[in-house]
């Protein structure tokens, strides 16, 4: 019985897709509808930076992030800097998070939200290509459409709204540095939140 088990895990493991999102690596292209239903392609914007932003307004840290302002300003003075941000909300109809499009819009203006787009990846794809665990969970993407950055939003899992403001932001670190001409010093981190609802 043992042996089958562990045969069955092989097996799992060896259908597994390799995740195709890597630091350091060209960005995996996709396309996805935003909230008015139009295709939205990462490749589209190359030239420019990305931000990728998974986020789920049922989630108590998405909407942390949101009710203490520190999303919807980091958004601004991101996109005030020619950045494009589309953030992602990949939970499925079944799940009973799902938000839909309509609601979906409403909800980042009613917060304040300044993304470029907010795409509905409904299906889990966009998801699942970049490895998206939880919501936040971030990327950036320079102009010649390599990942830079994957993981948290900061360095602050529990935290307050006040502590959140005072937290030291990956993304915009990772943006300052590039943006400079710097490496990226740190590229990598473990994202914290609420798991994506596929």
């Amino acid at each position: 019985m043992k042996r089958f088990v562990l045969g069955l895990a092989a097996l799992a493991l060896a259908a597994a897709p390799a995740l195709a999102a890597t630091v350091g690596q060209s960005a995996p292209d996709f396309s996805a509808p935003d909230t008015a239903g139009r295709a939205v392609k990462l490749s589209d914007f190359r030239g420019q930076f990305v931000v990728l932003e998974w986020t789920n307004p049922e989630c108590p840290y998405v909407k942390r992030h949101y009710d203490s302002g520190n999303m919807p300003s980091l958004q601004k003075e991101l996109t005030g800097k020619g950045v494009v941000w589309l953030a992602v909300n990949s939970s499925s109809p079944e799940s009973g998070e799902f938000t839909p499009p309509e609601a979906m819009a409403k909800w980042v203006a009613a917060k304040g939200g300044a993304p470029t787009a907010v795409l509905i990846d409904k299906d889990g794809k966009v998801g699942r290509l970049y490895g998206a665990r939880t919501t936040p969970h971030m990327y950036v993407i320079d102009p010649q459409g390599r990942l830079i950055y994957a993981g948290a939003i900061d360095d602050r899992r529990f935290a307050s709204a006040e502590e959140t403001k005072a937290a030291k932001n990956h993304v915009r670190a990772a943006l300052g540095e590039a943006m400079a001409g710097k490496p990226v010093s740190v590229a990598a981190t473990t994202p914290y939140g609420c798991s994506v609802k596929y």
